[in-house]
């Protein structure tokens, strides 16, 4: 068990990213899409003599084109930021958009005027698109959560397993009965004629206190799923984290029979077919 283990944990993977995790242009073109003809009408500000004027004008034609404009400073609407007013008010970032004047103090004081008459910025929706691409890589620490699953269903799908994906526990009585009032949702289940494989998967690029809970309360669920007939509880792991704690991996290790990493699931998928 030492030495599997030992080896378990050379296979360890500094990443799991691909290139599809860094940015997601198919919701960034979305986006955009959404509010490309206000940027259109904003556009005429681009280069403008005079500000003023350009505004009114686009005031006049569709008041709600500037209701847009918080993006161009790479805040999103749905934030509903505030700010500090030239009295000291908290006030709404919506509330520079509700009227010419308003939005005048915007610009000036953003310093998005300038930028627009010095034209500085050629195309608002190209640069509302550079944004939105900036705003996504925000957005990579809810995708690092899938990527993981993405990949193991890859692998399941490549190799002709056919699997679940979020199932709950509720789904077997005798399953429910042995966890208890923990309820669980299992991120895969693969069935076989012989056994039915409730599957959890991970993957952790560094340490934290995390690994160590998760590797304990994975440590207590699945000698109890085990302990039903015809079920299996399956860990699928990966990550240099794990190096940060190894020991309570280690002690997870001996304890649940099925743990897997991203090189050695070739055993499990060997292990279902057969």
């Amino acid at each position: 068990m030492l030495k599997d283990f030992d080896k378990f944990m050379s296979q360890l993977k500094e990443t799991n990213q691909t290139l599809d995790f860094f940015c997601d242009f198919d919701k960034i073109s979305e986006n955009v899409e959404d509010i490309k003809l206000s940027l259109c009408m904003l556009n005429s500000l681009i280069g403008a003599s005079d500000l003023r004027k350009s505004v009114e004008t686009i005031w006049n034609r569709d008041k709600n084109a500037f209701s847009v404009m918080d993006i161009l400073i790479a805040v999103r609407t749905r934030d509903k930021k505030k700010i500090l007013d030239s009295v000291g008010n908290c006030v709404p970032l919506e509330s520079m958009f509700i009227s010419v004047d308003s939005v005048m103090t915007f610009l000036t004081d953003t310093g998005l005027g300038a930028v627009l008459q010095n034209q500085q910025v050629k195309n608002l929706v190209d640069y509302v698109f550079g944004i939105e691409t900036g705003l996504d890589t925000n957005a990579r620490k809810n995708r690092s959560g899938h990527v993981m699953e993405n990949t193991v269903a890859n692998i399941f799908t490549n190799a002709g397993i056919p699997f679940r994906q979020e199932v709950y526990s509720r789904e077997w009585s005798a399953i429910t009965e042995v966890l208890g009032d923990d309820e669980k949702r299992f991120d895969f289940v693969v069935e076989t004629p012989s056994k039915i494989y409730l599957i959890e998967v991970n993957f952790y690029s560094g340490g934290g206190s995390k690994l160590n809970e998760v590797a304990r309360s994975y440590s207590d669920i699945a000698p109890k799923i085990n302990s039903v007939e015809g079920f299996e509880f399956v860990w699928i792991t990966d990550g240099i984290g794990w190096k940060s704690a190894k020991n309570k991996l280690q002690e997870a290790y001996g304890i649940i029979p099925s743990v897997y990493n991203l090189t050695s699931i070739q055993e499990f998928i060997e292990l279902v077919r057969n």
